[in-house]
């Protein structure tokens, strides 16, 4: 007993010490940038992923008490419905509640790990791989402060599934059948793409019982309750019938029934498409596809936004490596441990689905590399206390394990010292969102590109087309089609769009809204309708206002966004990708301005060198602020038979060469050179950060 109490003790202790390491690591960054005005707003800091805003505008909207019935803020999810219960009972501002959070809840990660090396009876393995674990590359990323996001307990919970099915293995007692099926439960209410990595877990316990424990009725009981939990339905239904199991579990009259139970819980995970969430993930990140086609209707195709996602791209070896371990050398160590860990203790076999799904990665993207760091960071923890304890004195297997250690911390302390990533906006842009707020209605939109959706919400409290949670290429196409067409059809295409949008909201019509307006102008071919906002055709009745949000940050992604419109919606077939070079920091040597790249301006005649060939160039414009903050425009005609422009945005250091095509585009026209259409648009707000039109028609 005295011996259990120690041990206890210890694991406390090894526990505290870990998650005071990994909390203060994530406070590397918030010291490196505490006096760093652009990083704040409100007198907190401002969080550094966008999806953030999506979970924190529900949590915002649950304690202001909006239940509104067709809201598009989340105010049902689990990561929401946290934040509020942690904003109502800390001394806190909500924005301080939202930025901490991920450093204090992705640090959990620490106990699960130490608690599994407890079961190994190896506490000193637990505490370097709860050490390491907790600020890898990959999880240090996705867990840092402001990263406000469900990866703040994403590997935390399965880490804990993990643990809770080793001890109903180990100890076969039935409290453990009810801890790991409440796991399950928890874990796909925090995160319902859960779903795969449950079923692997599924998936190894049937083959472990049907080889190893065939006639022990515990597995299939562990099993059937599994499954209720698994179930593709209600969370209240899932627990019901996971508690009424377990209760039947409990009691030994009803074991002539588990095989009933066992084949009720299989009928009940088919019929309610257990399977079909599995199927779609792989489908979305192993088979993706540049086009999506609809089936129905007028079988349009769209650009789907999964070749555009960083995330969901493939990765070199080394960032595989480095983003799981730190290094390539103590992956490849890791490795070794990790073959080493299964070798001496079979019962690790079960955390193969976490290290599968991380070595997902290398083809399927660099989002999954967090879920093999935990149990690879104990394939190294457990080798390096094997070779500690080689050593022949006590006090050099304590310092060799101190000195192993510290080289694998070492790589991942200096990728968090040099990870200054910034924040989601800037002060300036917030200050415009702001602004806008007091100007603008909650059922007026506001059209951007998705990847600013979820911020333009939180902080202008307006609807808008797309963002990071409705991003498909359908609902991309119209929105990418406003930004980078010509002002009369992209403002026609704005009106449709949001008009369109607040029906949809209303009915929860499944038709796309480019195929649905197709029809209802009486035609057969989308190309057709396209043509027609070239005419004078009559747009809906305006019920709501339109405002245009254009960053200068969209300089960045332009060629990105023109995808999604530049493209056939009939046959799939992608046109001739407009021009559009954007160059900073260019070189100018008197004769030629450098751009990189190969490209330079030759100024004694007035050309475009684009690597060997010399082009004309159509105009010259250059852009430059006053005192005022008024923007002054000068163009030079240079050559109207020539393709491409140059454009000069002095107070930005930034040169874009354009095409024709580009240049009249509506993003350029209205937030580069400030050329508006008086009888479409009206200036809301003007900044060098962020320029706000408002639709007049």
């Amino acid at each position: 007993m005295k011996q259990i109490l120690q041990e206890n003790k210890q694991t406390l202790l090894y526990i505290v010490i870990a998650y005071i390491f990994s909390v203060a690591m994530r406070f590397i960054w918030v010291f490196q940038f505490q006096d760093y005005a652009p990083f704040h707003f409100n007198g907190e800091f401002m969080i550094n992923t966008n999806d953030g805003y999506y979970w924190a505008e529900g949590a915002r909207d649950i304690l202001a008490g909006v239940q509104e019935v067709h809201a598009t803020s989340p105010i049902g999810s689990a990561p929401s419905l946290l934040t509020a219960f942690f904003a109502k009972i800390l001394p806190f501002k909500f924005e301080t509640v939202i930025f901490y959070m991920p450093v204090f809840l992705s640090s959990l990660i620490v106990i699960p790990i130490i608690l599994i090396a407890k079961t190994l009876k190896n506490l000193e393995m637990g505490l370097i791989a709860a050490l390491l674990g907790s600020i890898a590359w990959s999880y240090y990323n996705r867990t840092m402060a402001g990263y406000y996001d469900t990866d703040m307990l994403n590997i935390v919970l399965p880490m804990f599934l993990l643990w809770s099915i080793i001890w109903a293995v180990n100890t076969q007692k039935n409290i453990y059948l009810l801890v790991t099926a409440l796991d399950i439960l928890v874990y796909r209410w925090w995160y319902p793409q859960s779903y795969s990595l449950e079923f692997a877990f599924f998936v190894l316990i049937v083959i472990y019982t049907l080889v190893f424990e065939r006639k022990n009725l515990y597995f299939y009981k562990l099993l059937a309750i599994m499954l209720f939990a698994m179930m593709n339905g209600d969370g209240y239904v899932r627990f019901f019938l996971v508690m009424a199991s377990f209760f039947l579990f409990q009691n030994k009259k009803y074991e002539k029934y588990v095989f009933y139970i066992l084949g009720a819980s299989v009928i009940a995970y088919l019929t309610t498409g257990g399977l079909n969430p599995i199927f779609h993930q792989l489908k979305a990140y192993l088979f993706r596809e540049s086009v999506s086609g609809t089936n129905d209707g007028l079988g349009l195709h769209f650009f789907t936004v999964m070749q555009t996602v960083r995330e969901a791209g493939h990765i070199s070896f080394e960032t595989f490596a480095n983003r799981i371990s730190g290094s390539i050398i103590t992956f490849v160590l890791s490795l070794v441990g990790y073959g080493y860990l299964l070798y001496r203790h079979k019962i690790m076999l079960f955390s193969l689905p976490l290290v599968g799904l991380g070595f997902v990665a290398y083809v399927g993207g660099l989002r999954f590399t967090v879920y093999a760091v935990p149990v690879l960071a104990m394939g190294i923890a457990f080798l390096i206390t094997e070779i500690s304890q080689k050593m022949p004195t006590k006090k050099l297997q304590y310092l060799s394990s101190i000195a192993f250690t510290l080289l694998i911390l070492l790589p991942n302390y200096f990728h968090i010292q040099g990870y200054k990533v910034p924040t989601v906006f800037n002060a300036d842009e917030v200050k415009v969102l702001e602004s806008l707020r007091k100007k603008a209605q909650p059922k007026d939109y506001a059209v951007a590109w998705w990847d600013y959706g979820f911020p333009i919400r939180y902080y202008a409290h307006v609807h808008t087309l797309a963002d990071g949670a409705q991003h498909s290429g359908d609902r991309n196409f119209p929105v990418s089609y406003v930004l980078t067409h010509p002002q009369e059809e992209s403002a026609k295409m704005a009106r449709l769009d949001v008009e369109y949008d607040a029906k949809k909201l209303e009915t929860n019509a499944s038709t796309s809204l480019i195929e649905q307006m197709t029809k209802d102008y009486g035609f057969n071919d989308t190309n057709d309708f396209l043509l027609s906002l070239q005419t004078d055709i009559k747009l809906p009745k305006k019920t709501r206002d339109v405002y245009l949000y254009l960053p200068y940050r969209m300089l960045n992604i332009y060629p990105t966004v023109t995808l999604f419109s530049n493209l056939d919606l009939m046959s799939g077939k992608p046109k001739k990708q407009p021009f559009f070079y954007v160059a900073r920091g260019a070189k100018d040597t008197g004769n030629k301005i450098l751009l990189g790249n190969g490209i330079a301006i030759d100024k004694t005649t007035s050309s475009l060198v684009l690597g060997k060939k010399k082009m004309p160039i159509r105009r010259f414009v250059k852009t430059a602020y006053d005192k005022k903050g008024e923007l002054h425009v000068s163009t030079q005609l240079l050559d109207f038979s020539a393709q491409l422009s140059v454009i000069y945005m002095s107070n930005y250091g930034v040169f874009l060469i354009v095409d024709e095509q580009t240049y009249n585009a509506t993003y350029v026209q209205l937030f580069v050179l400030e050329h508006y259409d008086k009888s479409l648009y009206e200036q809301v707000i003007l900044s060098p950060s962020v320029k706000i039109y408002k639709l007049k028609i």
